[in-house]
């Protein structure tokens, strides 16, 4: 910014004095001329009158030449000084952003803020915006820790049953074939867990903060009566009673993580559910949304905690410390449905339970005929 100043304040001033230069021999030239053969005396000698009037226009040139020149010179470097100045008092702010993201850190993410004060013009709004930025990297780190921690603390719960499991039994000398049995069975169950985990956390790394690879119709009825199927053995043994009121509810999207998300919600209801409770579910169709709500009995969830539970490892009232279920299910619907363009709530059900409302782009056409059923065989 600097050379380009001073470059052009040069060019400006060059190209004055130039014109002045010219401006003073024009003027010279133009000024009336004695008659050819005139003389004039200075200081008692005498002169030619033309070749005098020559002489005192060069000099006049030769004058403006000189003088220019020293002012031009002072110009440029006054010029490239107070560009200097006010380029440094302009980019300080960018240079502080620079520096500031030079010294960034994973461990820096929290302390590194420009804050800047002043006139709130450009500069300012890059520097807020920075520091908005850093907000949000910081939140993202701090998630994924807590993410890595969470993952880490479930995974080593399998992996110790099953080798605190192996090394009693293998430490014991009598060990029959009952015993190896019933160790075998505990092992199994351990890395079956391990299995869901693992695979829940495939499927919300595949979900989360990723396009979705396959659009299109889906029947939302069609994937919550699949989704019901699936868990509906366990609802039974639990007593839980399922209603489904269910209305055209054309969506657009995949339908395996369609599915997932009914059978997630379908799930936690279940099995986060009381002896005897019950489950309500109903979709409704609209011109730009389709809703699918799933409402159930259960624990009371104290409404500021409602939002924690879409958190990786949360579980109701305890976190990482149930031992059904992976924590997982409602990230995996969050990801899933804004992977669908969708978004998801939750709601705390008076006298205990959780009522989740997902709404999804619907799919054309749709006619807003309603039809309401308990569903087949849903008791």
């Amino acid at each position: 910014m600097t050379f380009l100043a001073a470059s052009l304040v040069a060019f400006a001033s060059g190209l004055l004095l130039f014109l002045g230069w010219m401006l003073v021999g024009r003027v010279v030239a133009s000024s009336p001329r004695f008659p050819e053969g005139s003389t004039v005396v200075v200081d008692g000698v005498e002169v030619d009158a033309g070749v005098l009037a020559d002489r005192l226009g060069q000099q006049a040139q030769d004058d403006v030449l000189r003088s220019g020149s020293i002012a031009f010179v002072l110009v440029v470097i006054a010029a490239g000084l107070l560009a200097w100045t006010m380029a440094g008092r302009v980019l300080k702010p960018v240079q502080e952003v620079t520096g500031a993201a030079r010294r960034l850190s994973a461990e820096s993410l929290g302390a590194e803020r420009l804050r800047l004060e002043g006139p709130r013009d450009e500069v300012a709004e890059l520097a807020d915006t920075f520091d908005e930025m850093l907000d949000r990297l910081q939140a993202a780190f701090d998630s994924q820790r807590r993410f890595v921690a969470n993952a880490s603390h479930e995974l080593r719960t399998p992996l110790a049953v099953i080798r605190t499991e192996l090394d009693v039994t293998l430490s014991d000398p009598d060990a029959d074939e009952a015993e190896l049995r019933r160790m075998a069975s505990v092992v199994r169950s351990a890395t079956e867990r391990a299995e869901q985990l693992v695979s829940a956390l495939l499927l919300l790394a595949r979900t989360d903060g990723v396009g979705l690879a396959v659009r299109e119709p889906v029947d939302l009825n069609a994937v919550v009566e699949s989704a019901w199927r699936a868990v509906r053995s366990e609802a039974d043994a639990k007593q839980v009673r399922c209603s489904v009121h269910s209305a055209p509810a054309p969506a657009v999207g995949d339908p395996a993580l369609l599915e997932r998300i009914a059978g997630n919600l379908l799930e936690n209801a279940v099995r986060h559910n009381v002896a005897g409770g019950w489950i309500d579910v109903r979709t409704e169709g609209g011109p730009e949304w389709t809703v699918l709500r799933v409402s159930s009995s259960g624990q009371v969830v104290a409404p500021e905690r409602v939002d924690e539970l879409f958190e990786p490892f949360r579980r109701g009232g305890a976190d990482r410390t149930a031992r059904t279920g992976t924590g997982l299910g409602l990230s995996i619907v969050r990801a899933a449905v804004a992977a669908h363009d969708g978004h998801v709530r939750a709601e705390a059900v008076p006298g205990g339970g959780l009522s989740v409302v997902v709404s999804l782009p619907s799919a054309p056409p749709w006619d807003g005929s309603e039809t309401s059923s308990s569903g087949p065989g849903h008791t």
